[in-house]
């Protein structure tokens, strides 16, 4: 059972102001209360919010940062406000659970504008990802909030369609539906018909309920979900990016969901495309989204000598990268570019904190491991857990073993064992420190 552990990042399947023409960028800074009614919004790296020019479809800028060592895709996300499939999608080839020191780390923060009216909240399950619309902007400079968002899975799917929010809750209780008690207690995991407002709760710290019936806009005790489709239809941010949201928006604002895997839009005189699901054969698809790019170039000025680099399209629409490319013929693709580099603090928001073992405290052990890097990924994905199980490796011989604790009691160590052989099928032994 041990070599499942290869295959189980589907468990995780479970802020960011950039501006043009910086080339550093602060980090690590608290967004202040002023920032929403000042003159000038501020420049902060880790928070949401993104300046927004009327005229344009593309809010914010690709960058990138250099890791340490210990990190992991999943931490980086979270701090800079990015879910878990984005950033991996941008990052092929490098290891998600164990990054080298100095590895650099592409940010996909710039964003093509789903095609929906700019008010209130609007979400695009096809990028995972959420933008608010205040009523309330600075007299100078629109803003606009963004966040990455997790959705429903299979067989639960979050509705399209336009809503509002109806209420607001702080330290909501979870009242799990008959369908979701069903389905755990298949998985020989019971709940109980209400689970209370804590750090058992999958709710997080706040709700908003939209006026789909059983809907709502949540916070999440399993952060690094977060841009993954693991819900039962609900949506769920970061837990700070649902603080922030929970503070601005008020009962009755619109809500609208979409379903946009494919999006053009213009920042400047540059037409840019952002392709969210792969088309290689399917000529329908292409022959719709060839009419929507004719028709933005249409509505420039220049349409007579702008020219559509219709290759590079094609390739877009295969890759399906996930972030904005530019698309005419006198543009280079923006692979090519340099990005900004983030200025990064010493440590990660949220990043999990590993407490050290200590005598008369309960351990979980796995069986031992032959190679060192898959140690070292099952204990990386434990610690990602929510709650976490907090694991290191240990060296056991020639061989290598995943320690999950302390743990206060027997029962409690008992009852992440059963959520480990829950979620990766691997049998483990509780054991008290000498």
């Amino acid at each position: 059972m041990i070599a499942r552990i290869l295959s189980v990042t589907q468990v995780f399947l479970p802020k960011v102001l950039i501006m043009l023409g910086i080339s550093m960028l602060s980090a690590c800074q608290v967004l202040p209360e002023n920032f929403w009614f000042g003159e000038q919004p501020l420049e902060i790296i880790e928070s949401n919010y993104f300046y927004l020019d009327e005229n344009d479809s593309i809010i914010g800028q690709t960058a990138a940062v250099h890791s340490k060592e210990g990190e992991t895709l999943p931490d980086i996300a979270r701090h800079f406000s990015l879910g878990f499939d984005e950033i991996v999608r941008a990052n092929k080839g490098l290891n998600v659970w164990q990054l080298g020191a100095e590895s650099r780390i592409i940010l996909p923060l710039q964003f093509i504008l789903p095609d929906a009216p700019r008010k209130g909240i609007v979400m695009n399950l096809a990028n995972m990802r959420l933008f608010y619309y205040p009523d309330n902007y600075p007299t100078q400079q629109k803003i606009l909030m963004s966040a990455p968002i997790g959705i429903g899975k299979e067989g639960w799917v979050t509705p399209l369609g336009k809503t509002k929010i109806i209420s607001k809750t702080k330290a909501p209780n979870w009242y799990v539906p008959v369908s979701v008690r069903q389905e755990h207690a298949l998985k020989n995991d019971p709940l109980p018909a209400v689970v209370k407002a804590g750090p058992d709760n999958p709710l997080g710290e706040y709700a908003l309920r939209l006026g789909f019936p059983s809907y709502l806009i949540h916070g999440t005790n399993k952060p690094y979900g977060v841009g993954l489709r693991v819900s039962h239809g609900c949506v769920r941010l970061y837990p700070k990016g649902i603080e922030e949201l929970f503070r601005r928006v008020s009962v009755g604002t619109q809500v609208r969901i979409v379903n946009q895997p494919y999006l053009a839009g213009w920042r400047g005189n540059r037409l840019y495309l952002e392709a969210h699901s792969s088309v290689k054969r399917q000529k329908k698809i292409k022959k719709r989204l060839n009419k929507l790019l004719a028709e933005k170039l249409k509505r420039t000025p220049e349409a007579s000598v702008l020219k559509i680099d219709w290759e590079r399209v094609n390739k877009i629409l295969t890759e399906a990268a996930g972030f904005p490319i530019p698309i005419l013929v006198s543009d280079h693709d923006q692979s090519e570019y340099d990005v900004p580099l983030v200025k990064r603090p010493d440590r990660l928001f949220g990043m999990p904190v590993v407490t050290p073992l200590i005598p008369d405290s309960w351990t979980v052990l796995t069986p031992t491991f032959t190679r060192k890097d898959h140690a070292i990924k099952l204990a990386a994905m434990l610690n990602h857990q929510g709650p976490q199980i907090p694991s290191r490796v240990l060296e056991k011989g020639q061989d290598f073993q995943v320690i999950a604790g302390p743990f206060k009691n027997q029962k409690q160590a008992e009852k992440v064992a059963q959520r480990i052989y829950r979620e990766f099928e691997i049998d483990t032994e509780v054991q008290k420190t000498d």
